[in-house]
């Protein structure tokens, strides 16, 4: 397990004036589909009290007209773009970063729906951002979060030679990660200009891997930051399991997931710039949930379909949406 980065750069608990001042230069990116309207709302709130400016990119969701009204309703402040196709998360993504660099904003916080920024999260993120880039290229900085299903803490993660390594930023530390979820990631823009932005062809899944895999081969590094958290679900129920002593909680998702799942680890182990070790520990990552979520977990057989559909179009190089909505 790898060390957490100097204190000198551990975030505080209450961070200066300035920096909260600063976050007003943060644009909050929250990518929709189909949201509940009144948590989005009040997550929407929240980052209003911590200074930064929100961008609403919503992929053709069902209730659209309704979150245009709630959102006019809730504050002028908040701009909304309504994509009248879904073209995924990857092109929602780089919607955001073309409104950043027009608007001229030096920062992109990316949230999902279903996040909820717990108090202090963009200044904490901003602050340890900032520090951090004195001594580091820093592709982006993370938070912590809380399970929104069971309230379990999350951890970040590093390539192991067996397989995934957890790294918990413990007493508010900031830890190096090899790469980060997307949603409470914060991003200079000057960083997203050099990389490039996010691969649309990917669709859904490894989105967030692919861009920060990508960054790490340009020397770019990626932090967790303890201070800064937030709530987040991830899929659409978790299960606890234990291995050789130890609980771990997977989260199970729709059928259609393991389709981009599988597919896109698969494209992704074909790219040059991926790391070897990431490679070796998704693939033991993909056998663990064939076998949980393939065999064991119902809907089998559905599941197992899609995740095999997944893996051969990965081989053949297809890419983009699936041939049907997602709904």
């Amino acid at each position: 397990m790898s060390k957490s980065v100097d204190q000198t750069t551990t975030a505080t608990n209450k961070p200066h004036n300035k920096t909260v001042e600063q976050s007003a230069n943060v644009l909050a990116v929250v990518v929709t589909f189909n949201p509940d309207i009144e948590a989005l709302c009040n997550s929407l709130a929240l980052l209003a009290e911590q200074g930064c400016r929100v961008l609403i990119v919503d992929n053709c969701s069902d209730n659209q007209t309704d979150l245009q009204l709630s959102l006019e309703a809730a504050s002028a402040d908040i701009q909304v773009l309504l994509n009248q196709v879904n073209s995924g998360l990857g092109a929602a993504h780089n919607q955001g970063l073309a409104y950043a660099n027009e608007h001229g904003f030096s920062y992109v916080l990316v949230l999902d729906q279903d996040s909820q920024p717990l108090p202090e999260m963009v200044p904490q993120l901003l602050g340890a951002h900032q520090t951090l880039s004195q001594t580091h290229k820093v592709s982006a900085v993370g938070a912590c979060y809380l399970n929104a299903n069971n309230q379990s803490e999350s951890f970040f993660v590093r390539f192991g030679v067996l397989k995934f390594q957890r790294e918990y930023a413990k007493n508010n530390a900031i830890v190096e990660a090899d790469f980060l979820i997307s949603s409470g990631s914060l991003f200079s823009v000057d960083a997203l200009n050099d990389i490039g932005g996010m691969d649309e062809s990917l669709f859904i899944d490894h989105v967030d891997t692919e861009w920060f895999l990508r960054a790490r081969h340009k020397g770019f590094k990626a932090f967790g930051v303890g201070a800064a958290r937030m709530q987040h679900a991830l899929g659409e129920a978790t299960h606890t399991i234990n291995m050789a002593g130890r609980q771990r909680n997977v989260p199970q998702h729709k059928p259609f997931r393991y389709y981009y799942i599988f597919r896109n680890s698969v494209a992704l182990y074909k790219r040059s710039y991926t790391s070897w070790l990431w490679k070796w520990n998704d693939v033991q990552r993909l056998g663990m949930i064939f076998i949980m979520f393939g065999c064991l977990k119902a809907p089998r057989w559905q599941n197992m379909r899609m995740m095999l559909l997944g893996a051969w179009h990965g081989l053949i190089g297809k890419s983009g949406a699936m041939s049907f909505r997602h709904r």
